[in-house]
């Protein structure tokens, strides 16, 4: 297996010391190599963007508070880039975390960086580099109680916005998402379908179709695989949803 390149971004020459050790401890499980060091965000990116071929960077670990610029101007700008590296950041400070996931982090460590919390996360860096290239993240992120909750695309159901917030449903439980519908759906377009101006659907877990008989006209709804919810469906979205699932043989 071709190592995994590492990038360490932090401006404490001790804190860069700790990583490269911890990078060794765990070798025998995920073989990795540093590809270059920085000690703030203009020398990271400067370095990143210099770095071409079997020498590009596949994820950077990156402290918060740096001078000049920080960790999340640092993902900012590198988002910017045709292949950007993944993000793990590392830090002493944990009132960043949400924001570290919305800039689509694959993970948020807490100094001081235990092993084996660096090697869980690095081992998700093939997945999201994937599902990178596909144009899409693996999981969203919710704040309940102070922690950071993520959520699988792959285990939504459905997603409604209610209020300020949008409802990320999965078999087990609801979590609130604090992102727009309107942006999940373009992000997401391949996975969830829009049957109401509020309401996405995962296009795996509709079971089927009702048309329930409450008006003159009645209405169509939307049967789930694993609850037992049923969600409606616009008049106005109807013809398209209908057209998009004529494989099941339902509707009229």
């Amino acid at each position: 297996m071709r190592p995994l390149r590492v990038f360490i971004a932090d401006d404490e020459a001790p804190a860069r010391l700790r990583l490269r050790a911890l990078l060794s401890d765990i070798e025998g499980e995920l073989p990795t190599r540093v590809v270059g060091e920085a000690s703030n965000g203009v020398e990271a990116v400067q370095a990143l963007t210099a770095l071409a071929g079997d020498d590009r960077a596949d994820v950077v670990l990156a402290d918060i508070r740096m001078p000049g610029c920080d960790g999340v101007e640092l993902a900012e700008r590198l988002s910017a880039l045709s292949r950007p590296p993944v993000l793990v950041f590392c830090t002493a400070y944990d009132e960043y975390a949400l924001r570290a996931f919305e800039l689509k982090a694959v993970d948020y460590l807490v100094k001081p960086v235990r092993a084996a919390r660096l090697l869980d996360a690095l081992r998700r860096v093939p997945e999201r580099q994937s599902v990178a290239a596909l144009g899409g993240r693996v999981y969203l992120s919710c704040s309940e109680r102070g922690r950071i909750q993520r959520v699988a695309v792959a285990d939504i159901l459905y997603l409604r916005a209610e209020l300020k917030y949008v409802t990320a449903r999965t078999v087990e439980r609801e979590y609130l998402i604090e992102e727009a519908l309107a942006s999940l759906e373009q992000e997401f377009a391949a996975r969830f379908v829009r049957i109401h101006r509020n309401c996405l659907v995962a296009r795996d877990a509709v079971a089927g179709f009702e048309h329930v008989r409450d008006s003159a006209e009645g209405h169509w709804v939307v049967l789930l695989k694993g609850l037992e919810e049923k969600l409606p469906v616009s008049r106005r979205q109807w013809a398209q949803v209908k057209a998009g699932f004529a494989d099941l043989g339902k509707g009229g």
